[in-house]
């Protein structure tokens, strides 16, 4: 589908408490396998083996074990399986992953040294297409909105509706209150105001073209379509950047030790269209909405990695490799633009709705807000036989669900903004996601000391729980803030790589393959909220109890990755 909504041409307002959901943020965590192409075709499995520029970001140790000078760039073709182009974004991208160098102050006579490092590196490459449709049965957006807003205040999880002189409707924390209620997100904002609510012609109790009423009800303005299917795609782009500044040495061939200080810098930006088609209670086909939305995600982090690697036996090249990360502690700000199309006809078939509504309506926001991410612990080993084998294992721990969403909250005396941690929607994220192993081995092959074999594993365990969900009920800030209902429940990660190395004198030609898949539940929004007692049955007018009742999809994301990098050793 064409593009329909731009960032460029929505008004956007700046408001002073700010921050986002579990979700939206869940996006920063973890990284790829990427860097150098003998990095990557050895799995990532070299935080003890060391000696390769892309370990400064995993275990910075492993740049005390350079006994030269390197300068290297790398550069990779990726591609997305079973992907059509959306937004501009294709299944087929160039990316530019690496360029850094190490100066080594080693002697050949010296046993204690000091290296320095600085490498440029893409952790994450956002590009990716996600598209996912299914039907639905008794269930739709704006049902979700309509049992949010049956329950008039934020304590039960919703909120209250009211319509100001100008015919616009705000969700507010109860009937008598005059602040905004945070699960009146921006999506309930433009399906309210877009698609089911009458701001001038309220329907008579004994009107039989009602669909859905109860004429005892402060939202008798307020009604609400089932959908019979839905459509989705997003395309997500950008990338973030790491900039490492890396100090390691040596202790007598046995012992090493290095420290980097990490500067992250996001660019993000994702753009999705979701699309109901309604059906009226005799299940007639009136028409369909588009909810079009765009975010874009700017900022930057900081974050300091310190590794040890030892070899506990003089007479073996064996080694163990320690590594801590401690969060990336990330300022960000967000901006997104949101449009709903109402194209329903049912106004135009029953005369008592012809004021229902509106064909579009738009919300957007800029803000800015904090973002910790988790500790990250690592431990690895490392053998060597001779110059003609290496080997490399290492796992590395995550505990996704201690991530703290913080809320800013003014700025302070020196201009930087002042935040405090989101404990409602911390709560959702202990709940949401969890602890997270990364398991990875990989060996390299020198059948000639001039070529080289590599190969390796990666196997990430899931940081979504089965029971996760993106709960727009929450009364946290972070929900006003949320423009979209979708989320995608990923499973574990698989990746599989390969790679050849030639060096020529000195200079060093790699390349490897990486072939990336990850399977998750793609959810249009989230299910099984419940109204009581607050929907008319048109045949006994009893008030009966409905759940809002959604059908996942399941989605997989298939990437391969054909990685090419050249260094030079003085």
């Amino acid at each position: 589908m064409k593009k329909i909504v731009s960032l460029a041409v929505l008004s956007l307002a700046i408001l002073p408490v700010a921050a986002q959901d579990t979700y939206e943020n869940a996006r920063f965590l973890g990284s790829d396998l990427n860097g150098t192409a003998r990095y990557v075709g050895m799995g990532g499995a070299m935080d003890a083996l060391g000696a390769d520029i892309s370990v400064m970001n995993t275990n910075p140790a492993g740049i005390g074990l350079f006994r030269h000078s390197v300068v290297s760039g790398s550069l990779s073709v990726i591609n997305q399986e079973n992907a059509k182009r959306f937004d501009q974004v294709g299944k087929t991208n160039l990316s530019l992953d690496q360029i850094g160098f190490v100066y080594s102050f080693r002697e050949d006579y010296e046993d204690t040294y000091i290296n320095f490092g600085f490498n440029i590196h893409k952790s994450r490459n956002f590009d990716q297409i996600l598209s996912a449709a299914n039907s639905l049965t008794a269930s739709s957006l704006s049902k979700l909105a309509y049992a949010k807003s049956v329950q008039g205040s934020d304590y039960k999880g919703g909120y209250y509706l009211e319509e100001n002189g100008n015919g616009f409707v705000d969700g507010w924390r109860n009937r008598t209150s005059n602040e905004r209620a945070y699960p009146y997100t921006q999506w309930d904002l433009v399906y309210t105001n877009g698609l089911m609510w009458d701001n001038q012609n309220t329907p008579t109790p004994d009107d039989p073209s009602s669909p859905y009423y109860d004429p005892k009800s402060i939202y008798f303005n307020n009604i609400f379509f089932d959908a019979s299917d839905y459509s989705f795609d997003r395309a997500h782009s950008g990338f973030i950047t790491d900039f490492d500044f890396n100090v390691s040495g040596n202790i007598n061939n046995r012992l090493y030790l290095g420290a980097t200080i990490g500067v992250r810098a996001v660019d993000y930006k994702g753009y999705s269209e979701y699309q109901e088609f309604l059906i009226d209670r005799k299940n007639q086909s009136i028409g369909n909405t588009v909810l079009a939305d765009e975010r874009r995600i700017t900022g930057s982090g900081i974050n300091v990695k310190v590794g040890a690697i030892v070899r506990p036996f003089e007479s073996s090249p064996f080694r163990v490799g320690l590594s801590i990360e401690t969060p990336t502690w990330y300022t960000l700000k967000s901006r997104n633009a949101t449009l709903l199309i109402n194209a329903t006809d049912y106004a135009a078939k029953n005369p008592g709705f012809k004021n229902w509504g509106r064909d579009e309506i738009s919300s957007g926001e800029t803000y800015e807000f904090r973002y910790y991410t988790p500790w990250k612990f690592g431990l690895s080993l490392g053998h060597t036989i001779g110059d003609f084998l290496a080997l490399g294992a290492g796992m590395d721990y995550t505990d996704y669900s201690t991530a703290d969403n913080r809320i800013n909250d003014g700025y302070d005396e020196y201009g930087n903004p002042d935040s405090y941690s989101d404990d409602v929607m911390n709560r959702h994220t202990e709940q949401t996601l969890k602890g997270s192993m990364t398991y990875k081995v990989g060996a390299e092959i020198k059948p000639i000391p001039e070529f080289a074999v590599r190969m390796g594993y990666n196997y990430l365990t899931p940081m979504y729980r089965k029971s996760g969900f993106r709960d727009t009920r929450l009364n946290s800030v972070g929900n006003w803030y949320s423009s979209t209902p979708d989320y995608t429940n990923w499973e574990a990660t698989q990746r599989i790589t390969c790679g050849l190395g030639y060096r020529y004198q000195n200079w060093n030609f790699d390349v490897a393959y990486q072939y990336n898949i990850t399977k998750g539940t793609f959810y249009p929004y989230q299910p099984n909220v419940e109204f009581k007692d607050i929907v008319p049955d048109p045949d006994s007018n009893q008030l009966l109890s409905e759940t809002n009742v959604c059908t996942p999809t399941n989605v997989d994301f298939k990437r391969h990755q054909l990685l090419f990098t050249v260094s030079y050793n003085f």
